[in-house]
């Protein structure tokens, strides 16, 4: 059909049907992982976000455009899943401003906020990587501008048919993707997305939600935005807000960018939220007090890269604060973990973790997971650790909306670091002295994994079949093998060097304790002058989660 406008109503079954159509074909998206291993789930991660998102929108008055927008980016954000979902979340969001305010819009202006859904997704990430899911947002968003269609249904064709040879030239932009002969797999899941709402206004579909579509076992897909990262040179995590003109916001963006990097610069209204890694703190926070007041400072000495998202806490409702259940009396220092496995969580929680939230691979936590661990403790300080790299930003985004609390995202990409982060914890130290030992010990232990390939493929000089054994150190391929014991000892023997003292394993559920026991002997023999653990992790997918120190 033609809409010269489309209104709450149009854009209401528009989105439905996208999420409609991305939850079904989620398992596609999954099998486009770069990396052959079953830990991946960016369809999986958008999929989550996105019903989460038009979750919100259900049974509203849809009368205007502008407020069914607001709700969706607000189930978003809350809702968003691993990097993939975070800046999905943030797409939505710059796409409510556009629209924001409006009963219905022309083509023209819903081409502009589209591009604002562009602008929002690149401002979320520090150091954008062309040929992922931003690309594709991107040309979406210009595509759109650059049209001279003044029926919405018609530029929604249009801009699917941008989108799509956009996404097919990944490949041409990161190897990783030629080399595995896909295309990218959050860019696709954008795709579907856009081709979902121009479906549901060509064929005049009055959309409902859709029960969720159960996930194959094991299938997987690991968002392939995060590569990887380059040395963090700026040791100190400074943030505030200024309160004062946001029009300002871009030239203090340019003032400070000589001070550091992993810089993110936001105005809204009359505030500007700032986030940059520096070593002069002082300089920085100088030149922001001449723009206005200064509120919500916080420096942190970080030793890692971590990816913050702006967030106007004043445009969501504050989650109800839940009452300790092991006391009312509020304490200093508290954490929150995310682990899989029953193993695993005990070993957290022997160690002091206050809340284990079950997720990592094949299924993140959302924002609003995270949020609610956070709310149910009861303590002044809260220190976070992800262990996977793709929970780091939902981490930062539920961090960014704590209003009374003092949380601190460490970003711990594996089970280990955030184990030995754990045990670093001085309860008597400041935060700011706990951070730095915690950050500092994760850079002290070595990681390595024992999985298996799902499909084939060629990476790094190896060739891997579907079902191979897979050893991973620091997540790249190491080993290719056919048994499990024999890679986790050849991983183990390129891990351990002359300043190695301890060697600790964590076992899966796919591995019985005779077997575990049997390899921790041998290990034992071969490495007498180093101390050999071994722990019940009950973890899928991995055989083998290894540290060592």
């Amino acid at each position: 059909m033609k809409y010269s406008k489309i209104n709450g109503e149009n854009f209401y079954n528009m989105v439905i049907n996208a999420s409609n159509r991305l939850e079904e074909q989620k398992e596609f998206v999954n099998s486009l992982n770069v990396f052959p291993v079953p830990d991946g789930d960016t369809g999986t991660n958008m999929s989550m976000t996105f019903r989460s998102a038009v979750k919100e929108i259900e049974n509203m008055d849809v009368s205007s455009i502008g407020e069914v927008a607001k709700k969706l980016a607000k189930g978003a954000l809350m809702g968003a899943r691993g990097n993939s979902g975070v800046i999905l979340s943030q797409i939505l969001r710059g796409i409510s401003k556009g629209l924001d305010g409006k009963e219905a819009v022309d083509a023209e202006e819903f081409s502009n906020a589209l591009l604002e859904g562009s602008k929002a997704a690149y401002k979320a990430v520090m150091r954008p990587i062309e040929g992922t899911i931003l690309t594709v947002v991107r040309a979406a968003g210009e595509a759109a501008v650059a049209s001279k269609k003044k029926d919405v249904t018609e530029l929604m064709e249009e801009v699917c048919i941008k989108s799509n040879d956009m996404l097919n030239k990944t490949p041409e932009m990161l190897p990783v993707l030629k080399s595995a002969k896909v295309v990218d797999s959050g860019g696709m899941g954008l795709l579907i997305i856009l081709k979902g709402m121009h479906e549901a206004l060509n064929n005049d579909i009055k959309a409902v939600i859709q029960d969720a579509v159960a996930s194959k076992e094991n299938v997987s897909a690991a968002n392939n935005l995060e590569l990887n990262a380059e040395d963090i040179k700026f040791g100190y995590c400074t943030e505030f807000i200024i309160l004062g003109n946001a029009d300002k916001a871009d030239n203090f963006k340019e003032e400070i960018e000589v001070l550091g990097d992993s810089m993110i610069v936001v105005g809204y209204e009359d505030v500007i939220k700032v986030h940059i890694h520096t070593n002069d703190p002082g300089a920085v926070l100088a030149k922001a007090v001449t723009l206005g007041e200064l509120s919500k400072i916080k420096i942190d000495n970080m030793r890692e890269e971590h990816r913050s998202l702006v967030v106007d806490q004043n445009e969501y409702e504050k989650i109800e604060t839940a009452i300790s259940n092991e006391s009312t009396e509020r304490k200093k220092y508290a954490f929150v973990s995310v682990a899989m496995g029953e193993g695993i969580k005990d070993i957290f929680e022997d160690l002091g973790v206050d809340y284990v939230i079950e997720g990592g691979q094949t299924m993140n936590p959302s924002t609003e997971d995270i949020m609610k661990a956070v709310n149910d403790i009861n303590a002044d300080n809260i220190f976070i650790l992800p262990n996977n790299k793709n929970i780091i930003m939902a981490a930062n985004q539920a961090a960014d909306l704590s209003e009374d609390k003092n949380v601190v995202v460490i970003p711990t990409k594996t089970i280990p670091q955030g184990i030995v982060c754990v045990t670093m914890f001085n309860p008597e130290a400041e935060v700011k002295d706990n951070v730095e030992a915690m950050e500092d010990a994760m850079s002290s232990v070595k990681t390595g994994s024992i999985t298996y390939a799902v499909r084939d493929t060629e990476m790094d000089g190896n060739i891997i079949k579907e079902g191979n054994i897979l050893g991973l150190v620091e997540g790249k391929i190491k080993e290719v093998g056919e048994d499990v014991i024999e890679t986790t000892n050849e991983v183990i023997k390129s891990m351990v060097d002359d300043e190695s003292s301890l060697i600790t394993l964590f076992y899966g559920s796919d591995i019985d304790e005779e077997k575990a026991k049997s390899l921790q002997e041998n290990l034992e023999e071969l490495y007498e002058d180093l101390d050999v653990q071994m722990y019940k992790g009950q973890q899928p997918l991995y055989y083998f989660i290894i540290s060592v120190e």
